[in-house]
C-alpha cells in the first residue's frame, strides 16, 4: 500500500507544481494580461480628461464627450471625438505599446474642432500607455503625456 500512497503524493505534487508554472506564465512581467494582452485597457469607455497637459473643457449641446473604448472583437476601436463618432483598429503590443491603426471619423461640422483634431492627432501618435487604477494616459516615447483618460463605469 505504501508505493501507492508514495506514487500518488509524487503525481500531486507534479500537478501542483505545473498549476504554478501555468499561473506564473500567464501574466507576464510587463504590465499586460494573459497572452499578451493589456485586458486592464479594454472594453472600458475612457473619457478623455487631458489633452497635452491642457484640461479637455466640458462638452455642452450636441454631441457626445470626447472618448474611446478599444473593443477586443477584431481589435476595434469606437468613441467620440466630442462631434464626430471615431472608429479604427489598434493594437496591443509588449511592454505596455500600443499602435492605432485606420482611425477616421464622421464628417459633421461643429463650432469647435480644436479637441477633435487634437484627440485624432493623439491617436495617430501615441505608441505607448500607462494605467494606473481608472487612468490611462498615452504617451509617444518618453515625451510628456499626450492625452489622460478616466474610466467611466455606468
Amino acid at each position: 500500500m505504501k508505493p501507492v500512497v508514495s506514487y500518488l503524493s509524487r503525481v500531486l505534487v507534479i500537478a501542483i507544481l505545473s498549476s504554478c508554472q501555468s499561473a506564473k506564465n500567464s501574466s507576464p512581467a510587463d504590465g499586460t494580461g494573459a497572452a499578451g494582452t493589456a485586458e486592464g485597457i479594454t472594453e472600458k469607455y475612457w473619457k478623455l480628461t487631458e489633452l497635452r497637459g491642457k484640461a479637455v473643457p466640458v462638452f455642452e449641446g450636441p454631441g457626445r464627450e470626447p472618448h474611446f473604448i478599444l473593443k477586443n472583437q477584431d481589435n476595434r476601436l469606437s468613441g467620440s471625438g466630442g462631434c464626430n463618432r471615431l472608429m479604427g483598429g489598434y493594437e496591443l503590443q509588449p511592454n505596455n505599446r500600443i499602435r492605432f491603426t485606420k482611425v477616421a471619423s464622421t464628417r459633421m461640422a461643429c463650432p469647435d474642432m480644436t479637441v477633435e483634431q487634437e484627440f485624432m492627432q493623439v491617436l495617430n501618435t501615441a505608441d505607448s500607455y500607462v494605467q494606473k487604477g481608472d487612468t490611462l494616459i498615452l504617451n509617444r516615447a518618453r515625451i510628456a503625456p499626450l492625452a489622460r483618460f478616466v474610466a467611466v463605469y455606468f
